[in-house]
């Protein structure tokens, strides 16, 4: 594999580019292959270097990081040598094209090298998150879409927050959201999970008030988003609640997230169904008396309704819960009779 080394060091940027795309052939299914071009990996990152310093060599570049791209796929090894290879400085250079498509493989890659632990200080250091964040903004779907996980994967990073909190991401984020037809897409299930991260801090939760239909925003990702994005949006609303329950819970009920919560305790992920459930118990109007194990969701909800209406509390509690175990009973029998065609 070596000979592929040497034709990535050749004169000829034909045959430069044409050793890129062959290692990217190569390394687009084999695990094999991606360890045995492990020996590229300096190579291609020094061609990406120097193709950086040459508009004119988009061909090569563009080559080049896919080829690194695919060896870095599924490969952690090749992942931490890419980033000690020197990759960030060129990857945030072409972060900042105005070739789409040279910033667009930019971001798919420094993506995929997000995804390692090992690579995160290295990345952090590089500084590509307000960049990141301009991608959002106005680059390609696809940009945008590897933009925004990259910032959640660099958010994993607890210093990292305050860092992004400086960027005043939350109405970009909600933006994001709202672009959203399906709120069970990706951009919006991490949009929610960085802004579960970012209202920990009182600069994040100001902002989503601040913001109108903010809170709003967020309700709907609990009432249609996929399962983890229910997650993280009911969890934004629970820190939120958490650090000062009578500044949030107002703000919160106005904007009808009972009907969502219900539902996700039942039909949620476990964490969803714990953080609904606690949140609800927040809302309630009674939830500084002592707690009695015979509490029910019913009689959580009808404490809430009590304070939305005035009247007909325990009614309308009953009905919602009703209504709730109808949904989840035509469920189960559609999901029955799905699994009994199969069969």
């Amino acid at each position: 594999m070596e000979i592929f080394a040497e034709r990535l060091q050749s004169d000829d940027v034909a045959e430069r580019v044409g050793a890129a795309k062959e290692i990217r052939r190569l390394t687009r299914v084999s695990s094999d292959h991606r360890r045995a071009l492990s020996c590229a990996v300096g190579p291609l990152v020094q061609l990406l270097s120097c193709a950086s310093s040459r508009e004119d060599e988009e061909e090569e570049a563009l080559a080049v990081m896919l080829a690194l791209l695919n060896l870095a796929v599924r490969d952690e090894k090749n992942k931490i040598a890419i980033v000690e290879a020197g990759s960030l400085d060129p990857i945030t250079h072409y972060l900042q094209s105005t070739n789409l498509n040279l910033q667009e493989y930019a971001a798919a890659l420094l993506l995929t090298l997000s995804a390692s632990s090992h690579n995160k200080p290295a990345i952090t250091t590089s500084n590509p998150m307000p960049l990141l964040f301009q991608i959002l903004k106005d680059g390609t779907k696809q940009a945008r879409t590897d933009s925004l996980m990259s910032l959640y994967n660099l958010s994993t990073l607890p210093q990292n927050l305050p860092s992004l909190l400086s960027l005043h991401p939350v109405p970009s984020l909600l933006t994001l959201i709202r672009s959203c037809r399906r709120k069970s897409s990706k951009i919006a299930e991490k949009s929610c999970a960085l802004l579960e991260s970012l209202v920990a801090f009182d600069q994040g939760r100001t902002a989503l008030i601040e913001e109108t239909g903010g809170v709003l925003t967020v309700v709907e990702v609990i009432e249609e988003g996929s399962l983890l994005g229910k997650e993280h949006a009911v969890g934004t609303l629970l820190t939120m609640c958490e650090s000062n329950r009578d500044k949030y819970r107002e703000v919160i009920l106005s904007e009808g997230a009972i009907p969502g919560l219900l539902e996700l305790t039942v039909h949620g992920t476990p964490k969803s169904r714990i953080k609904a459930r606690k949140l609800l118990e927040l809302l309630r109007n009674t939830y500084n008396r002592p707690r009695l194990e015979a509490d029910t969701i019913e009689n959580i909800v009808s404490d809430v309704v009590l304070q939305m209406d005035g009247q007909d509390c325990a009614d309308k509690a009953r009905r919602m819960v009703a209504e709730m175990v109808r949904v989840s009973m035509e469920r189960s029998l559609r999901h029955l009779k799905q699994r009994a065609f199969y069969v």
